[in-house]
């Protein structure tokens, strides 16, 4: 069976504006990963960029830095996870070529 190369490219171009599109409304989702029972969070959007950290006084121990460390990657890469849900709900079937999802 022959492919039209034109139609390829038609399909191949919309593919493309569609996770454009895609790629831009992550970029507005905010998504907070936690740890400590909620003592560190941390905001990413949904191109993983951290956004912020909020950290409960409790979980700021001079004398326990490492645990507050500790903490924070938690808090991190449970928001990371998430974002992943979250663009594996959104491509769907597009997002079966990206690594990492």
């Amino acid at each position: 069976m022959d492919m039209n190369p034109f139609e390829i490219m038609k399909n191949a171009k919309a593919l493309q504006e569609e996770f454009g599109r895609i790629q831009k409304e992550l970029a507005s989702e905010r998504v907070i990963g936690s740890s400590g029972g909620g003592i560190v969070k941390v905001t990413l959007n949904g191109q993983f960029d951290l956004l912020s950290v909020d950290l409960d006084p409790i979980a700021v121990d001079p004398r326990d830095i490492l645990m507050l460390q500790d903490l924070i990657v938690a808090a991190h890469a449970n928001a990371v996870e998430k974002v992943k849900d979250m663009m594996k709900s959104r491509l769907g079937p597009l997002g079966g070529g990206f690594p990492g999802l």
